[in-house]
């Protein structure tokens, strides 16, 4: 039997393993599914958001316990994973909030002894897949409306961070979750490709690589399911003459290197308006040579290592190809002794003399890197914005907020921001274009997604 294989990012030590699911625990687990789904639905959907509600509680009282292993898992500070859970609890009793709204039947006027109305019902079995940057974030955004709509859902997290899986469905079954309802399961890709591929999931909310994406649209061709899809980016910032510089570089540089930089909304690319260019980036650089780079179990660091070696590898080889091709990293090295190379630990690096030839501008790197350029005036910002093949956030610093709408409709993104970034409302949708995907996660166009419309139109004789 294969299984999964987590190493701690902290030390390369192995940190757990867990059998990969086999045919028949799928089935079974599948089975359960379908069972406790038909019951589940047939519950008011006021019994069902009090009952989830009682499982957000759950989760959060064992707030110490999710943020240690987050920690282990996949490196982050332990100062800041128990941030993790209060934006877990933001997104889940918001989206449970406005459950009542988002589910409403529409109702059409009565004509001619004809009732009318579109009234939603849960598409059936969720597979959420869920990455390990941001374990519980990323998950949050389909289990909690899944649920709350009427399906069962069924985690598949990463194998960088199963733990998480396992203790979010224990949480919830604690809290009074029905047998079989909301699952996890450890499988290989194969095995998650099988599963996409049979009659058993009605919709896949996936987060993850672009390459991951495809491999979700091609298991589910011609099984004609919903997909929800958010691809990542390289994300760009724009800080316009008018902008408050010293809360733009407060604001870009924890955009930029919060997490390590592993964040699919986080700020990659900042162009600068030539007037601010070279004070903006004496004050970035000053402000990420602050950063404390170290083992993540200790309280006072604020940057950890990146997930694996093989992450860490791939974002040097970046570096190295950009400073090949004339970027200069304007970040001195020798205030990061960790950053070794053969190790999973890097320093903050901030680039110039940056070009749109070079891999830090135009692909995801996904690590404690941003490029910046100096631009001349709205057009050219807006024009290097767009200027990629992803789509997810875009940033604009300025006093102007028509000028921020005015650019943003220019702008093509899912979300515009001004005055900040690397940040999500759940009130709004999460969205992407190009390769950043398609579908939406929270917000009431969240519950869309994980709904389907039925009408009835009824004639009373």
């Amino acid at each position: 039997m294969s299984e999964l294989i987590t190493i701690s990012p902290i030390d390369g030590q192995e940190l757990l393993r867990r059998p990969h699911a086999t045919a028949a625990d799928l089935e079974r687990i599948t089975l359960a599914a379908r069972r406790a789904q038909r019951d589940w639905a047939q519950q008011p959907l006021s019994a069902r958001v009090a009952l989830l509600e009682k499982a957000i509680d759950q989760v959060v009282a064992r707030t110490e316990t999710f943020a240690l292993s987050i920690t282990e898992q996949m490196g982050r500070p332990i100062s800041q994973s128990p941030g993790e859970l209060r934006g877990f609890a933001e997104r889940g009793r918001y989206m449970l909030s406005i459950a009542e709204e988002a589910l409403a039947p529409l109702g059409l006027p009565v004509r001619d002894n004809l009732h009318r109305s579109i009234e939603r019902e849960p598409v059936g079995v969720v597979l959420t897949i869920a990455p390990w940057n941001y374990p519980l974030l990323t998950a949050v955004n389909s289990i909690v409306p899944a649920l709350a709509a009427g399906n069962a859902v069924i985690l598949k997290h990463s194998d960088q961070t199963p733990l998480c899986a396992e203790q979010m469905v224990q949480a919830f079954a604690d809290a009074g979750l029905p047998a079989g309802l909301f699952q996890y399961v450890h499988a290989t890709h194969d095995t998650i490709r099988a599963l996409i591929q049979s009659p058993a999931v009605d919709y896949v909310a996936f987060t993850g690589s672009v390459r991951g994406g495809a491999a979700v649209e091609e298991a589910a061709t011609g099984r004609f399911i919903g997909r929800g899809l958010e691809l990542g980016g390289n994300d760009p910032a724009y800080v316009r003459e008018d902008a408050d510089l010293d809360q733009a570089v407060e604001t870009l540089v924890d955009g930029a290197f919060f997490n390590s930089g592993q964040s699919c909304c986080g700020i990659q690319r900042i162009y600068v308006h030539q007037s601010h260019y070279r004070t903006f980036v004496d004050r970035a650089v000053a402000l990420a040579e602050q950063y404390r780079l170290g083992n993540p179990l200790d309280p006072n660091i604020n940057l950890g290592p990146v997930v694996r070696l093989k992450a860490a590898e791939e974002i040097r080889a970046t570096l190295a190809r950009s400073i090949g091709m004339g970027a200069r990293d304007c970040v001195d090295p020798g205030r990061f002794p960790m950053a070794l190379p053969g190790s999973t630990y890097l320093a903050p690096s901030i680039l110039t003399q940056v070009s749109h030839e070079m891999p830090v501008m135009n692909e995801e790197c996904f690590g404690p890197v941003v490029g910046i350029m100096p631009v001349a005036s709205d057009e050219q910002a807006v024009a290097l914005m767009n200027d990629c093949r992803y789509g997810l956030t875009a940033a604009i610093f300025t006093r102007d907020m028509d000028a921020a709408r005015h650019l943003g409709q220019q702008l093509e993104t899912g979300t515009v921001f001004m005055n900040r970034c690397d940040y999500l409302d759940p009130a709004l949708a999460w969205t992407g274009v190009k390769h950043t995907g398609h579908g939406i996660s929270l917000s009431i166009y969240g519950y869309h997604m994980l709904t389907r419309v039925k009408s009835y139109h009824l004639r009373a004789l």
